[in-house]
C-alpha cells in the first residue's frame, strides 16, 4: 500500500509540472506576434488623413474628365468674308489738327483718319452723321459736323487693310445747332477739343486754341 501511494504521488506530480510548462506568458505572447501592448499616449493623438493633390489625381497618363474637357475647349471663331460690315474692334479712329494755334482770320482744318486692321477687306459707313467730329469748351458743346447734313448721309466705304479712308474737316469757327436756318454766332477765344467719333468709336483728343 504504502509503495502504491508513493508511485502514485510521483505521477501526480510530474503531470503537474507539465501542465505548468504548458502555459502561455501574456508578455511572451505579445513578443512572439510583434504586437505590442499600445502606448497610451499615441492613442490619445488624432487621426490624419491624407487627401490626394491634385496632382496626383489627374496623373499624366490619367483622361481628363468631361468637365475638365469642356473648360478647355474653346469655340472656333468664324473666319470673316471679304466685304462683311467691319468689327468695330478692328477699326482704328484718328483725329490730327493741322495747327494747335489759330489767329483771327484763320480756320481750324483737321485730318480724320479710319484705318481696318483686320485681315480681311470689310465695310463702314462713313457719312456725316456716321463719322463725326465735334469740337467743345469745357463741358459746352460748340460744333458738330453732323449738324444740318444735307443730301445722302450715308456712305459706304471698302476698307482694304492698313490703308486708311482720310477726310479733312475745316471748322468756320462758329456755333452750330439743330436749327439750320438760325445765324449761330462766333465762337470766342479760348481753348477748344476736338474729337471725332461713331456710334462704336472714339478718337483721342485734338486740342487747340483761337486767338
Amino acid at each position: 500500500m504504502v509503495a502504491l501511494v508513493g508511485v502514485l504521488m510521483v505521477v501526480a506530480a510530474v503531470a503537474w509540472a507539465c501542465s505548468a510548462s504548458g502555459q502561455d506568458d501574456p508578455r511572451a505572447d505579445d513578443t512572439a506576434t510583434g504586437s505590442p501592448t499600445p502606448d497610451p499616449i499615441l492613442a490619445l493623438l488624432p487621426a490624419v488623413t491624407v487627401t490626394p493633390t491634385p496632382s496626383a489625381l489627374h496623373s499624366p497618363g490619367a483622361s481628363p474628365s468631361p468637365k475638365a474637357a469642356a473648360v478647355k475647349a474653346k469655340p472656333k471663331t468664324r473666319a470673316r468674308r471679304p466685304g462683311q460690315t467691319c468689327d468695330p474692334s478692328d477699326l482704328v479712329l484718328d483725329i490730327r489738327g493741322q495747327g494747335e494755334i489759330y489767329t483771327r482770320g484763320n480756320q481750324p482744318r483737321f485730318i480724320v483718319t479710319l484705318v481696318n486692321t483686320s485681315d480681311v477687306m470689310c465695310t463702314t459707313d462713313v457719312g456725316a452723321r456716321a463719322l463725326e467730329v465735334r469740337i467743345t469748351s469745357g463741358d459746352d458743346r460748340i460744333w458738330s459736323s453732323a449738324d444740318c447734313v444735307s443730301g445722302e448721309a450715308k456712305e459706304i466705304r471698302r476698307l482694304d487693310r492698313g490703308i486708311p479712308y482720310v477726310r479733312q474737316i475745316e471748322w468756320n469757327r462758329h456755333r452750330s445747332g439743330d436749327d439750320c436756318s438760325a445765324r449761330h454766332s462766333a465762337a470766342k477765344a479760348g481753348t477748344y477739343v476736338a474729337v471725332v467719333r461713331t456710334p462704336d468709336l472714339k478718337s483721342h483728343k485734338a486740342i487747340f486754341h483761337l486767338r
